[in-house]
């Protein structure tokens, strides 16, 4: 076996051979134009190079690549926040591969901008003439800051959301701008507070109805001319379910959270029915959807339910990941 390795390694072009190369880095070296167009480029290979089955594929970029981008807020000041953006494209049958640095490399020259969904269709303009794809999405992550005053002590504290900015540019160029939001809040079980109250009255037992913390995931896609924002989403959620979990609190807080929760109890049927109805009525909305999830205090399990608004070919109910919304 030895030797068949020596006589291998003998056969090998002198240029190759491991002996004769250089283990040593060269920070002096500088890369010249023609060494540059030297260099192999395996994601612009021909059909013949790809491996597997030669089919479209639908979505290929990058994942979680972060940086701080600067965001408008309502009152028309900016705040710059980490975000972690994900970045996607077509690949059409016959293409090996993207490059994927372009798709990092378009989204920085976007960098020093304040981001608005309407930006995105700019990014993805970029994105499909760059690399020559039929289809371009972008998504945007990050956690957004609104001050939240508390219930009765005139307390203030930060409040942050989960928020995404989504743009996709589809094949016939139409731009569909999408924003999804969680707001988290308590859920009083409407059927554990009748029986509190059964027990108190019929048998003059003290029982306590149980609630428990609880996350709404408000899916919307805007109309082309309109704008919202984040405070936007959160006041019409507010204004849905009214018992959002609190920030700062005192004695006093707590007691009229717990008189907010007695006011307005609901299931989860109830809570993704009243997001219905506040979104239904914005026109800026031209799409929705909302998935609600209640941690249950009763059951060792969750509840959960879906709803949207039936547009053609728009959200179309599917959420298979409701753990992700429970946290």
């Amino acid at each position: 076996m030895a030797n068949t390795n020596k006589n291998c390694a003998d056969n090998l072009p002198k240029s190759t051979d491991k002996d004769h190369l250089s283990r040593d880095y060269d920070d002096s070296f500088i890369v010249s134009k023609e060494y540059r167009e030297s260099l192999p480029d395996m994601q612009n290979a021909n059909a013949r190079h790809i491996t597997g089955s030669n089919v479209p594929i639908l979505k290929v970029g990058i994942s979680n690549f972060k940086l701080p981008l600067k965001y408008i807020v309502q009152n028309s000041d900016t705040i710059e926040l980490e975000t972690s953006v994900t970045g996607n494209v077509s690949l059409q049958a016959g293409q090996k591969g993207i490059n994927m640095s372009r798709i990092m490399r378009v989204f920085y020259d976007f960098q020093e901008r304040v981001f608005t969904l309407d930006l995105l269709k700019e990014v993805l303009q970029d994105y499909k003439k760059t690399l020559n794809t039929y289809r371009a999405e972008i998504r945007l992550d990050f956690n957004y800051p609104i001050m939240q005053t508390s219930l009765r002590s005139d307390l203030s504290g930060w409040q942050y959301y989960k928020v995404s900015y989504e743009g996709i540019l589809d094949e016939q160029d139409v731009f569909h701008k999408r924003m999804h939001f969680d707001f988290i809040y308590s859920s009083a079980c409407p059927c554990s507070s009748d029986l509190a109250e059964h027990a108190r009255q019929v048998r003059q037992a003290y029982s306590i109805p149980h609630s428990q913390r609880s996350t709404a995931r408000i899916s919307v896609e805007l109309d082309p001319k309109s704008h919202l924002f984040v405070e936007d989403l959160q006041s019409i959620a507010l204004a849905a379910l009214k018992t959002e979990t609190q920030v700062m609190v005192k004695r006093e807080d707590e007691q009229a959270f717990a008189e907010l929760n007695g006011a307005y109890p609901k299931f989860v049927e109830d809570a993704a029915r009243l997001l219905f109805a506040q979104l239904n009525e914005d026109k800026r909305i031209r799409d929705f959807q909302v998935a609600c999830a209640h941690l249950e205090s009763l059951h060792s399990h969750d509840a959960i339910a879906v709803i949207h608004k039936g547009v053609p070919g728009g959200f179309n109910g599917h959420v298979d990941d409701f753990s992700a919304l429970i946290r």
